[in-house]
């Protein structure tokens, strides 16, 4: 009973969140590929595309796939002869920056991966339509428009994700802390708790693109319309260091600062994600990604996702992380198509996105894996299923690639206080400004 319960309710997650982000591109479900029968009929060619002596290029962000990419890359070549090269670079790299260098350099890989909405305008002249795929009709709803231009689908979203405040549940416990936050006050009598247990409260990390997008996406998915907000903050109509969100978010950034551990200013995310997993701190502020990684260390821990106070009601946050885009200046763009088609139609490829990657997909064509999500994408949605007004979306994309970047780089001289809370905003604003005049 508990295991098909579990199932009815990861199901529900995308109609929960179509309903509940509004204009959001977001969505959330689990996903689990049934075991292949000997007496299964043989799966079919996804694509007519022939098959040759050549190699694909796969240039992507993902860290916590890596490993079963390559994997699933190996039988790829080996049910079809034709190669693919996985090279990633994420966690502590700037991926934006590695992937304009390797364009700027005349490399053109096959497939490489982008966000959507404005962080997708550096490579639209790049990107292939793939409208016409014949996995395009299956993409949940949400996931569509922040890919789309023009009304041509021009890449294929990668997966759904969704964050607040990751929580061991145990050392919750031990703290005595029976109810979860609602208000920030609620929140930093929490932390106390913790530390009179002997328990550091929050798993900090230094990484700019944690602080920078994760964290300040907090604060506008708070606003009663977050892309008008973000278009005035653009053009100069509104001043994030005059918004009242703003400043109260400053005071939930200065209680995960005081309650974190004392090295986080060399923290890195990997580092960060283990020691969460080892049991070291009760809060990490991610979300069902990394679930893999925890599962590594310790497949039994208790977690579960905290929505995060601010404005007097808790929300988690939902979208898109990342896209496949087929790269139109390669020589090999059916290949790359015929891979991608492989990836999301074959038998193999489903079970590797919905188990070995432990991907919440953005195809209503896997069927759910509950299991191998796990527990963080589990409590995720028995919140969304109870609360899908308190499920917003992801924010940053609406700004110019290079803004995020910057933001980081002011949060991490705010994490190791060479700047004032003041100073912060009034950087986040210069940021926006020297950017978007450029």
């Amino acid at each position: 009973m508990k295991k098909i319960s579990f199932l009815m309710l990861t199901a529900m997650m995308v109609i929960v969140l179509l309903s509940g982000c509004g204009n959001n591109t977001n969505g959330e479900t689990a996903t689990n590929a049934p075991a292949k029968t000997n007496n299964q009929a043989a799966e079919p060619d996804p694509t007519d595309a022939p098959k040759k002596d050549v190699k694909i290029k796969v240039f992507q962000f993902k860290v916590e796939i890596a490993e079963a990419l390559e994997k699933l890359a190996a039988l790829y070549e080996k049910e079809t002869g034709i190669k693919v090269e996985i090279e990633t670079h994420g966690g502590g790299e700037d991926y934006s920056a590695l992937l304009k260098a390797e364009l700027a350099a005349g490399e053109e890989p096959e497939i490489f991966n982008s966000s959507g909405w404005a962080g997708f305008d550096p490579y639209v002249d790049r990107a292939t339509d793939l409208s016409g795929e014949a996995w395009a009709k299956d993409l949940v709803e949400a996931s569509k428009a922040q890919i789309t231009r023009d009304g041509k689908l021009l890449g294929m979203p990668m997966n759904l994700e969704a964050y607040g405040f990751t929580y061991n549940k145990d050392l919750f416990a031990k703290a005595g802390i029976t109810e979860l936050p609602q208000t920030l006050e609620e929140l930093e009598a929490a932390a106390k708790k913790l530390k009179d247990a002997g328990i550091t409260p929050f798993a900090l990390t230094s990484e700019w693109w944690s602080m920078g997008i994760h964290t300040l996406n907090i604060a506008f998915a708070n606003q009663a319309d977050p892309a008008a907000f973000i278009e005035d903050v653009k053009a100069g109509k509104v001043k994030l260091k005059d918004d009242p969100i703003m400043k109260e978010w400053i005071r939930l950034v200065d209680i995960m600062f005081a309650n974190g551990q004392d090295n986080a200013l060399t923290t890195d995310y990997n580092t960060q994600v283990a020691e969460f997993a080892a049991g070291k701190y009760a809060m990490i502020q991610h979300g069902n990604w990394i679930q893999g990684m925890i599962d590594e260390i310790d497949p039994a821990l208790n977690l579960g996702m905290m929505a995060v106070p601010l404005q007097g009601k808790p929300n988690v946050f939902t979208g898109v992380p990342n896209n496949w885009i087929v790269n139109n200046k390669s020589a090999q763009v059916e290949e790359a198509k015929a891979f991608l088609n492989w990836m999301v139609t074959s038998e193999t490829g489903k079970k590797f996105i919905s188990t070995d990657f432990k991907f919440v997909p953005a195809l209503s064509s896997i069927t759910p894996n509950p299991e191998a999500v796990g527990k963080i994408g589990g409590d995720f949605a028995a919140f969304a299923n109870a609360n899908p007004e308190q499920v917003k979306g992801w924010n940053w994309d609406r700004f110019p690639d290079g803004i995020t970047q910057q933001w980081g780089a002011a949060m991490q001289e705010y994490l190791g206080k060479q700047i004032t809370s003041d100073q912060l905003l009034e950087k986040f604003d210069k940021a926006v400004q020297d950017i978007v005049k450029k």
